[in-house]
């Protein structure tokens, strides 16, 4: 049986630094579209998101961490969106006629923060001048006129009056609170109260019956004086809401000239002129207030005016005079009110309140006309966003809700108008959450129906190094970062390849790359290096491992202390050196085990012991059923297989899960029933088929350097080394310590693609191939194994029979 080690081109992949084609990063041009390329599905989703306008098509970026996805996201949109169109400002404005209802108002971009502005000086101004203007001589002369007019009138009636009363013989008198009192004229004299009783009672009669008579007539006279009080009132409110207008008109000309062509604004700037004149009488001189009874103290009261003033200011909502192209927004803590707006109260006196200046936008708001980014795990934490969300997708319209509706007791409220929507949501999540919102939200499916799947690599070829060059580049720049000389970015290269544990691709796990550059620049700093070179970018790979290898150290004094029991020399039978791989956080790291069989005679099979003590996963108990199948169909042609038997992980105390340890447990299983002892030099890693071959497993990388590290504190011996599957071949990302020793003739890697070759190479004898007889060749380990199964079946008969 021909069996080769691998050669050292075949254990990593390494990019030449003669192969950049930059003599450091400071040449690497600058590209914003490089990583673009990377992702096609993905490329594809987004420029159907550009294409289609409405809130239907929107899309959701599916893809691992650590792939830079919001990164990807925003930096694809923002470079889009800048040549698109720029949104309108959105305000929202006093409603006269029903101010519980404000209404919302869109002005092109920068307007908005024109007409805030403008509206706020012509109302200062209003506020200053209007009480001023009241003051002019015109107008005093004007109002002094009419009063005068109306004293005349007034003073004509009184006489008529108080001539009437005269003539019937009685005198009125008016007190200061507008009382008439009549009083009887005897004589000419006014009579009191003690001579009017002494009058004889026929003519106190008369004299009553005649004042009832005067006081009806002085009645209707008194209501002409009010009538003509009346139209005084009437007349000086008219002057003043005329002479208002001049001085209106002259102040909100120009808003009309500057936003003529917004007909809500001239509609609101005419109500802003109507409201003004209806409470023309809050700007009349005041009687001064009386003082406080008590020294010190001033009881609080709400100015009408300034009740009045405040339903002019302007509400700018969105404010998009900075905003160049169509906004991208990233909803980084997309609670309810900062996703969807809110209303907001503010406490007087105990109370609390609320009116349209208190109105505050969400991120759909600002995204508004343009794209939405939030993270999926991030909006379905807050059920009520979510739920938001979909349902200004559904209706088309940003509502902004009150954070009161949901009280058991209603406050005053408003109901801001509805904002008509259309933006495109950009949802980040994994590939698990969108297809749990896919099977269960039957409105996620209908509002969501762009998928953007971001793959994990990339081929690595010519034209892809070229590209994820330039990639590194534009890190290197944006994060300001010391410039990267040839070897050191040629090292990325294979370091991006190790992340992607295949030889023939790169890792888009951009992040990670960026934190290993991140301090490889600071290293090179700290060493006053002007350029990261090699050493510095190998210094920072070293200390990312050391800063989380304190578990892989722990395991490995564990080994050098042989408290974990794992030879690495010598051989036995039934026994084999399993590999695995644990993750501790985000360190990976492979581990050996040793793996051990017993057989016996008897009907109980072979037990699966992490099974029995229910510490193995179903993927590890598959890969058992493949190993009891395998040895069905190699030995159970001619002989039933009867015997007793278990196979275990020594000293595992964790649970165990994967089928990659199948072929070191086939191993150790045919080593125990033929006999055979296995090697200790050899640990090995593979699943197993039916048909026996070894097929690829994960981690390949991690298992090797786990048996090397430990193979290399304990010694080296020249015989050491590690089967994998041949498939694996092109996963080998080795560490150059793993490569060095494989040069000097240390350490040795076999790619196997039977279970036979892997026992060959394990016990030194070849497994054997079934003759046309029906037998293994003498002196195979297959023949041994069978001769041992039928010796174990005959045993057992015998059994049964003494039975």
């Amino acid at each position: 049986m021909t069996i080769y080690e691998l050669s050292l081109d075949r254990l990593s992949s390494r990019q030449e630094p003669s192969d950049i084609n930059y003599e450091s990063s400071a040449e690497i041009p600058e590209s914003k579209y490089d990583y673009d390329q990377f992702q096609p599905r993905a490329l594809q989703a987004f420029r159907m998101a550009l294409a289609i306008k409405g809130t239907c098509h929107n899309l959701y970026l599916s893809g691992d961490p650590n792939l830079g996805r919001s990164y990807f996201a925003r930096e694809y949109f923002e470079l889009r969106a800048a040549k698109q169109e720029t949104p309108p400002d959105q305000l929202y404005l006093h409603n006269f006629s029903r101010q519980d209802h404000p209404i919302s108002v869109s002005l092109p971009a920068g307007r908005g923060k024109e007409f805030k502005n403008s509206m706020s000086e012509t109302i200062s101004q209003i506020r200053e001048q209007l009480p001023a203007w009241f003051e002019r001589e015109p107008h005093v002369k004007a109002l002094e006129q009419i009063s005068r007019s109306f004293q005349d009138e007034r003073e004509d009636l009184f006489t008529n009056m108080e001539g009437i009363a005269k003539d019937r013989g009685f005198s009125l008198e008016i007190d200061d609170h507008g009382g008439l009192t009549l009083i009887p004229l005897v004589e000419g004299r006014i009579l009191n109260d003690d001579e009017f009783e002494r009058l004889d009672p026929d003519v106190r009669k008369t004299l009553r019956n005649a004042a009832d008579d005067l006081l009806a007539e002085v009645t209707t006279i008194l209501r002409r004086i009010s009538k003509t009080e009346e139209g005084f009132r009437k007349d000086e409110r008219q002057l003043h809401q005329d002479s208002a207008k001049e001085l209106l008109k002259d102040l909100l000309s120009p808003l009309h000239e500057n936003f003529d062509e917004f007909e809500q604004i001239n509609g609101y700037l005419i109500e802003v002129e109507e409201e003004l004149l209806d409470n023309i009488d809050l700007f009349m001189p005041k009687e001064a207030q009386a003082p406080s009874l008590i020294p010190g103290l001033q009881l609080p009261e709400a100015s009408p005016v300034e009740e009045l003033f405040t339903r002019f200011e302007v509400n700018l909502l969105v404010d998009n005079s900075r905003t160049k192209g169509a906004p991208v927004v990233m909803a980084d803590h997309p609670t309810m009110f900062n996703l969807l707006g809110s209303i907001e109260r503010e406490s007087e006196m105990g109370a609390l309140y609320t009116d349209y200046t208190l109105i505050r936008a969400g991120a759909i708001h600002k995204a508004n006309h343009g794209y939405l980014i939030v993270y999926a795990d991030d909006i379905l934490s807050t059920p009520s966003s979510w739920e938001g969300l979909l349902r200004a997708l559904r209706t088309g319209q940003a509502k902004i809700e009150d954070p009161g509706d949901g009280e058991q007791v209603r406050t005053k409220t408003i109901e801001p108008e509805p904002i008509p929507l259309d933006l495109t949501v950009i949802l980040i999540g994994s590939e698990e959450t969108y297809e749990i919102l896919l099977y269960n939200d039957e409105r996620f499916g209908k509002y969501f129906k762009l998928k953007a799947h971001m793959q994990l690599t990339a081929e690595r070829n010519d034209d892809n190094v070229e590209r994820f060059i330039r990639v590194l580049g534009k890190i290197i720049a944006d994060s300001k970062l010391l410039h990267f000389d040839r070897s050191s970015l040629a090292r990325i290269v294979d370091y991006s390849s190790r992340l992607a544990e295949d030889q023939k691709k790169l890792s888009l796990r951009i992040p990670l790359l960026k934190e290993i550059m991140v301090e490889a620049s600071a290293l090179a700093r700290l060493d006053n290096k002007d350029m990261v070179d090699l050493p510095a970018l190998a210094e920072a790979i070293t200390m990312k491992d050391f800063r989380s290898n304190l578990y892989e150290d722990e395991y490995m004094n564990e080994y050098d202390r042989e408290v974990i029991k794992v030879e690495t020399s010598g051989e036995g039978v039934g026994r084999a050196n399993g590999l695995s791989v644990t993750l501790f956080g985000n360190y990976e790291f492979g581990l050996p085990h040793q793996i051990s069989c017993t057989i016996g005679v008897g009907h109980g099979g072979i037990l699966d012991l992490e099974r029995e003590a229910r510490m193995g996963g179903p993927i590890h108990t598959k890969g058992m059923m493949i190993i009891k199948s395998y040895l069905v169909g190699l030995f159970a042609q001619d002989k039933p297989i009867v015997l007793t038997g278990s196979l275990c992980f020594e000293q595992s105390y964790a649970g165990i899960e994967g089928d990659s340890a199948s072929g070191a447990e086939l191993a150790a299983l045919l080593s125990g029933i033929s006999g055979v002892p296995i090697k200790f030099d050899y640990a090995f890693t593979g699943a197993v088929s039916q048909s026996g071959t070894i097929m690829a497993v994960g981690g390949v990388s991690r298992k090797i350097e786990g048996f090397f590290e430990v193979c290399r504190r304990r010694g080296f011996n020249g015989k050491q080394g590690v089967l994998i599957p041949a498939d694996n071949v092109l996963n080998l990302m080795l560490r150059d310590e793993v490569v060095q020793a494989v040069e000097k003739g240390e350490f040795h890697i076999y790619p196997v693609k039977t279970i036979e070759e892997a026992i060959y190479i394990l016990t030194g004898i070849e497994a054997g191939v079934r003759g046309e007889d029906g037998k293994f060749p003498e002196g195979t380990l297959y023949r041994k194994a069978d001769e041992r199964l039928a010796e174990l079946a005959k045993l057992a008969s015998l059994a049964e029979c003494k039975k």
